[in-house]
């Protein structure tokens, strides 16, 4: 039941979030006088749909007769001889369609004449180079702005940690959580005859902080067959104990199980700076994951090829890095989400803000089939001075999203077998 709610919960967040990075390329085109054929929330068939009346400026339902002309997706899907978009004009003067669709994948705006050839007024093609860069890189802003937003409400309700050095401001912030609980002790244990109990907070162990189990397990190996010395926090009270440990053959050296806390995080006035300083360190990181992925990639394949043995191994560890490095929609629909979703609504909250950054950083990518590559792509023709055709974008953005669907597939395969 959870794994199904957490699928539930991803695609909902998935679909509300490529919905806003849509959202943001439809107030750019629309104020750089673009005009928008249609906004839909999912992708079709169709559930609802309404369009702006041209007289009243109001919105009403479309009538059935009006459905299929104005079905800007489902006239490509269909073959239709006539374009969407002339079927459109024909009716509407305004043709702006409002439409909630069956498959919660995310959103879509639909702009007219989306082909750097069309120069008709009002389409995406006769729009300024810098009015398409504003529309091509809103949607990435609104990423950035929702991901910063989550994280300055987190910062102030309470922020998960979960970054090596996180980003906070010092003098206002408040830490809450975290330490060493002990969760159960052994019978006829070391820990057991020391006066050990379920709920006791190991604070320190031989003078050393510790902040979660792992700090306790190591120092323990480190020191299996000795006397240790630990500092409890037992009803509000600090009592020190001495322990002698077991053997490291033994069974268990302290015989206890430990859990550690969610540490959580509250800032009041800093809350903006705190969410603007941890998109800015997920920013950097996310980069920095793909640059290492990246790396790992190519340099695995070309070790892989090499006469040494020990190369070729590295090679293989190279690969595997990237390989667990990366996942792809099962990974985050089927494992992340219900995990997250299980932790609760704030948890839950900072894996939003981190997929909305995520994409951000993505879509900002040189690569044809996004954003970024797309701007790129329509750059290079205007340094040029030459004009970019609808044949030959069509042809780079086809092909570049080939590539990205046979990787997503790879990907997928990858979290299928992990998944199971």
């Amino acid at each position: 039941m959870n794994i199904f709610v957490g699928v539930i919960v991803g695609l909902l967040v998935l679909m509300l979030l490529v919905t806003a990075h849509e959202f943001g390329h439809f107030i750019a085109a629309r104020r750089n006088g673009v005009r928008v054929l249609e906004f839909g929330i999912g992708f079709p068939p169709r559930a609802m749909a309404w369009i702006k009346d041209p007289k009243t400026h109001k919105w009403r339902r479309l009538t059935r007769d009006e459905w299929d002309k104005t079905g800007v997706l489902e006239t490509v899907i269909n073959n239709k001889k006539q374009p969407a978009a002339e079927m459109d004009k024909k009716i509407f003067a305004d043709g702006l369609v409002f439409s909630l669709n069956y498959l919660p994948i995310g959103g879509f705006c639909q702009m007219d004449g989306e082909s750097a050839e069309d120069e008709r007024p009002g389409t995406f093609g006769r729009a300024s180079f810098w009015a398409k860069t504003k529309i091509l890189f809103a949607g990435v802003g609104m990423n950035w702005l929702v991901g910063f937003v989550i994280l300055t409400i987190l910062a102030w309700t309470g922020m998960p940690t979960f970054l090596s050095g996180q980003f906070t401001v010092a003098d206002d912030t408040r830490m809450v959580g975290g330490g060493v609980l002990v969760a159960e002790v052994a019978e006829a244990s070391p820990a057991k005859d020391a006066g050990f109990q379920v709920g006791d907070k190991i604070v320190a162990v031989d003078r050393n902080q510790v902040e979660r189990p792992s700090d306790v397990t190591n120092y323990n190996s480190e020191h299996a067959g000795e006397e240790v010395s630990y500092v409890i926090e037992k009803d509000g009270e600090m009592v020190t104990v001495s322990v002698k440990l077991n053997e490291s053959d033994a069974e268990y050296l302290l015989g206890v199980a430990m859990s550690s806390p969610q540490t959580l995080s509250y800032s009041t006035w800093s809350a903006p700076i705190v969410g603007a300083g941890l998109t800015l360190q997920i920013t950097g990181e996310t980069f920095k994951g793909v640059g290492v992925l990246i790396w790992n990639l190519f340099s695995g394949v070309g070790q892989m090829f090499s006469f040494d043995a020990g190369v070729r191994e590295s090679g293989q560890a190279a690969l595997s890095a990237a390989g667990d490095s990366v996942s792809g929609p099962v990974g985050i629909i089927g494992v992340l989400f219900p995990s997250f979703t299980a932790a609760g609504p704030t948890n839950l909250a900072f894996l939003a803000a981190l997929i909305s950054i995520s994409l951000a950083c993505m879509n900002v990518l040189p690569i044809p089939a996004l954003d970024g590559g797309r701007w790129l792509l329509i750059a290079i023709y205007k340094v040029r001075k030459k004009k970019l055709t609808r044949e030959v974008e069509q042809k780079i953005v086809s092909r570049a999203m080939f590539v990205l669907l046979a990787l997503m597939a790879v990907v997928t395969i990858i979290d299928i077998v992990r998944f199971f």
